[in-house]
């Protein structure tokens, strides 16, 4: 297995504890299960009474097992009239079970049925990676870190207020009780952080110890005559996590599928926001195309753009069915999407890829070119990959769903181009061209695509238009077929009377739509599907212009911006590039904003609320918008 997860498999013992056949240990105590969430970990940390009146209490978890323990802390905060607002549950696990499993394994505790359905409801597919899972509208947050322990610790960035460690007998599995681990969590433990454990054992509180911790030994639970609870050693320094902004107020420049997923993101933390667009109507540029295609990326390294790409995609699905459960429906059919090899070599190169990288069956599989033409209901040129979670959405109407979303907290500035930002040295001012003020608040955020060129403050940004026409081909006029498609164009289902195929590139401004790029279109689908598309006329064709908002590596413009004047020492890390104040930019997503924006949002508004970050601390440095002027510093520094 290459980059894969091996799900645990499910045992009993005689006396019915769950167990691990791996680690030959019982995944709680025989006694109760509940009951020793409860005394140990619940009881060993302080809480309830810890998390009461705050706005957020983080808890991590090094071993979420079965999920008990994060059922009996929900529970307990459920049941708590002064629980925090915001509860965050971090745990990471390498060898997760299968929804199926985990069913059969909760039926053992009825007083948590309800929550454990909705836990299993809302499961992810099991791939490598941070996934973020919202529970009880958004209050209880589970940031679910699959893989290696010490490798999620180290790419963890949080403040944490109480540790649960819970893995299997230190002398069984010994990697999860090691110094390195214990280092991990004192570098993420807030100064006031407590941890707990069943475990006692001496080579435990010596490596805790040496990684910073004070403990001492309580009454245990059941059989266990003792516990262990801890604490920072005096002096310890806080993480070094993003600073959060306490104005909990935003422009947002920018009604795109960027800008609206932020303010919804945003809004759903009580942050009041402020959205400007220059057109009368949300999703008028990039967003606006009718349709789009959803789906990951596969490399044969998993390399840092597939492990980007495939966390949005993931989290996008689950947070549109969030959307959706609330009320807030978008048009979209998340059925499945095909993706066709381009020829023989590269139909050889998905089949390998597959097979090397071990990928679950719900997130991926390759279909040999019979089976892909079965399922799609036509014959297609090759095989190729099928995503069974992907599919096609409608941009304006995820945009128009998010706004609805984020409700009175939103006021929308339709109509209104903003010529300048100035920053007054308290807020932020958004100004028309004759410099009249349209709306001020502490933090800015850019999410205006190319369009953020246009502003001085973001002019040294890389950020360059390109232009993608989408060909409208009206409903009826092919064969009909099961699912989305994509090779190098894609095509859509019907909606409104019209398939969207897309899309050329060219870099121009021009707007207007041009029969060449029809012919384009056209070509891509006859090479997706054998002899379709002869019967159009490329000239008597409708369709659309859009601009993509592309950068040098092709990822996109996440976080802080920096301040193109401040001078930098030469070994500079990138954390430490300077900022502008208050200014930060969701810009770049290309051709794959539809899957990048929601979980992008997410990163954004989790930085500047102080959450614990949903993305590996790697994948938030490839995206910081700082990263282009730190290359350009060490080369010309």
């Amino acid at each position: 297995m290459r980059f894969g997860i091996r799900p645990a498999e499910p045992a009993w013992d005689a006396a019915g504890t769950p167990v691990s056949p791996d680690y030959g240990d019982v995944y709680h105590a025989a006694a109760s299960g509940p009951g020793q969430a409860r005394h140990v970990f619940l009881g060993g940390n302080g809480l309830p009474a810890r998390w009461g009146g705050q706005q957020r209490f983080t808890i991590l978890e090094n071993g979420f097992g079965t999920g008990l323990n994060f059922l009996a802390t929900w529970a307990a905060w459920q049941a708590d009239p002064q629980a925090c607002e915001r509860l965050h549950y971090l745990a990471v696990e390498k060898h997760p079970f299968r929804p199926a499993d985990l069913a059969r394994l909760h039926a053992a505790w009825p007083e948590f049925a309800a929550l454990a359905a909705q836990l299993r409801d809302r499961w992810p597919v099991l791939t490598p990676g941070f996934h973020r899972l919202e529970f009880a509208r958004g209050r209880v947050v589970l940031t679910l870190m699959l893989g290696d322990t010490e490798t999620c610790l180290g790419r963890l960035r949080a403040e944490v207020d109480a540790f649960y460690l819970d893995g299997f007998d230190p002398k069984k599995n010994p990697d999860m009780w090691s110094v390195g681990v214990f280092q991990r969590m004192a570098r993420l433990a807030a100064p006031t952080a407590t941890l707990a454990t069943w475990c006692v054992a001496r080579d435990v509180r010596d490596a805790l110890a040496a990684a910073g911790f004070v403990t001492e030994k309580r009454p245990g639970f059941a059989h266990k005559r003792e516990m262990l609870v801890g604490r920072p050693a005096p002096g310890h320094a806080p993480p070094a996590t993003t600073p959060s902004s306490d104005a909990r107020h935003a422009l947002i420049l920018g009604g795109g599928i960027a800008g609206c997923a932020l303010a919804q993101r945003l809004a759903a933390r009580g942050w009041r926001v402020d959205l400007l667009e220059r057109h009368t109507a949300l999703a008028q540029e990039g967003s606006g195309n009718r349709a789009g295609i959803v789906r990951p990326l596969l490399s044969r390294d998993d390399n840092i753009g597939s492990r980007l790409n495939r966390a949005c995609f993931l989290h996008a699905r689950r947070a549109w069915m969030d959307l959706e459960a609330a009320g807030f429906a978008s048009r979209r059919g998340l059925d499945g999407v095909l993706q066709i090899a381009r020829d023989a070599a590269h139909e050889d190169e998905q089949r390998a890829m597959v097979a090397a990288g071990d990928y679950p069956p719900d997130y991926v599989r390759f279909l040999e070119r019979q089976a892909a033409g079965d399922l799609l209901g036509q014959a297609t040129a090759f095989g190729g990959w099928w995503f069974p979670q992907g599919g096609w959405a409608s941009p304006p109407s995820l945009c128009q769903a998010m706004a609805d979303a984020a409700g009175p907290a939103l006021r929308l500035h339709l109509g209104q181009a903003v010529g300048r930002v100035q920053w007054t040295g308290e807020t932020w001012r958004a100004l028309d061209k004759d410099g009249a003020c349209l709306a001020e608040a502490p933090v800015a955020i850019l999410a205006s695509g190319a369009q953020a060129r246009a502003l001085d403050v973001s002019q040294a940004l890389p950020i360059k238009a390109v232009r993608g026409q989408v060909s409208h081909l009206p409903a009826g006029s092919l064969p009909p077929f099961a699912h989305a498609l994509c090779c190098e164009g894609y095509f859509t289902p019907a909606l409104d009377g019209v398939h969207c195929l897309g899309a050329s590139y060219a870099y121009d401004a021009g707007t207007e739509l041009r029969a060449e790029e029809h012919a384009g279109n056209l070509l891509r689908l006859a090479r997706i599907l054998p002899g379709a598309g002869q019967a159009f006329d490329a000239a008597a064709l409708d369709g659309r212009v859009g601009f993509r908002a592309a950068t040098p590596d092709r990822l996109p413009l996440v976080g802080a911006l920096p301040d193109p004047h401040a001078g930098m020492p030469r070994d500079i890390r990138l954390r430490e590039v300077p900022r502008l104040p208050g200014l930060y930019g969701l810009l770049g997503l290309g051709s794959r904003g539809l899957v990048w924006a929601t979980l992008a949002a997410e990163l954004l508004a989790s930085q500047l609320d102080g959450d614990p970050l949903p993305l590996e601390g790697d994948l938030v440095d490839a995206v910081d918008p700082a990263r282009f002027r730190l290359r350009a510093h060490r080369r010309h520094g």
